[in-house]
């Protein structure tokens, strides 16, 4: 079974080889800009705020799009394929296959967006060598022209991971983050979720958005052991409500147990995670990247990181984990009872780690990426 499928891919990207080669024939349109994704089923993240300040400028750029291409369709195939022939820019926002095996037409550029902020994990090439890093295939990460960094301090971990040359790394800043300097965007989407989630309202909230452990999409998992729901329930239920928001990858749903249900709520099908960090008091996670954006915020976040010696052996980071969290490390349940009870958080940490990692806090980022990659 394993052999043919990898058959039917090695016929897929002849044909889809073929397809793009034929079509690349024909002129490119100077004023189309493609944005191509294999994560996403329509026009959100950074994609949605790119393609906003498109509009608000009024440019005359012809905005096409490729989301979550079935390999079964032959119509969208051959879109795909003609689309990327035709347009003069390619905005993709994670690892996107189907353009590495292609040359790409001389006058014509692809833009990385990248869907995280900041350096915390390493990804791509950076994980050559790292002992629990899937296969590598040497073709990943191909042809980019650009890609965007919110701060020239990890650039050259952007250029060592996409294996780019560090002046090709533009840190016009992440668009998705211009939100966080919005007030009157922060304002409504919060009198929206109190009207969706009242409960939200007479008390502290604190939110649990650990990242997924496992290789990778059809291996994620989260140890759910380490979530004490009945002790955490007791000690904190006064004051708080707790929200759980599972990584996309983990598909197995969790039952909280009844006689908690006014305590824990599971937020996972909010599409939108920035929008659930502008009511949060408190936030717990362990290595994902949303601690960048909830430190623009300026509150408090702990990092119950319970595995981190195996994490960081089968994963590794930029920077030693310790000194790079804006906040406290708690390995034990009980330790992350007492850090929130008694308030054991250090507000100076999370001033550096935004100054390091924000070069812009000024909420331009999309009018940047547009002024300076796509006009």
């Amino acid at each position: 079974m394993g052999q043919f499928k990898k058959i039917l891919k090695f016929i897929f990207h002849i044909i889809f080889k073929i397809l793009y080669n034929s079509f690349s024939l024909l002129p490119i349109k100077k004023n189309q800009v493609l944005f191509a994704s294999d994560r996403r089923e329509n026009l959100s993240d950074n994609f949605s705020f790119i393609f906003s300040e498109i509009k608000k400028q009024q440019l005359p750029i012809d905005c096409k799009f490729a989301f979550n291409l079935k390999q079964n369709s032959m119509k969208q195939i051959v879109q795909l394929a003609y689309l990327l022939a035709r347009s003069k820019v390619i905005l993709v926002d994670d690892y996107y296959p189907y353009i590495y095996p292609l040359k790409i037409r001389q006058n014509s550029e692809i833009i990385q967006v990248w869907h995280a902020v900041g350096a915390f994990k390493r990804f791509g090439f950076s994980l050559t060598g790292v002992h629990g890093a899937p296969k590598l295939d040497p073709f990943m990460h191909r042809n980019y022209s650009k890609a965007i960094v919110s701060s020239k301090n990890v650039a050259s971990h952007y250029a060592e991971a996409f294996n780019m040359s560090e002046n090709q790394i533009v840190a016009t800043g992440i668009p998705r983050t211009d939100v966080f300097f919005d007030e009157e965007y922060k304002s409504k989407k919060i009198v929206g979720l109190y009207d969706r989630f009242p409960f939200l309202k007479d008390k502290k909230v604190i939110m649990y958005a650990p990242t997924f452990r496992g290789k990778g999409k059809n291996t994620a998992y989260y140890p759910l052991a380490k979530v004490d729901f009945a002790k955490w329930h007791n000690a904190l239920k006064e004051d708080y409500v707790f929200l759980i928001k599972w990584h996309p990858y983990i598909k197995e749903k969790v039952v909280i147990p009844e006689e908690f249900a006014s305590f824990y709520y599971d937020v996972s099908d909010y599409s939108d995670i920035n929008d659930l960090l502008f009511v949060t008091d408190i936030l717990i996670t362990d290595y994902s990247s949303v601690c960048f954006e909830y430190a623009l915020l300026r509150k408090p976040i702990i990092f119950y990181a319970f595995d981190v010696e195996d994490y960081t052996h089968n994963r590794d980071f930029y920077y030693p984990y310790e000194s790079f969290i804006p906040g406290p490390l708690v390995k034990e349940s009980q330790e992350l009872l007492e850090t929130i009870q008694e308030e054991k958080f250090d507000m100076s940490l999370i001033d550096d780690f935004v100054n390091y990692f924000f070069d812009h806090q000024d909420g331009k980022s999309s009018e940047r990426f547009v002024n300076q990659l796509l006009k």
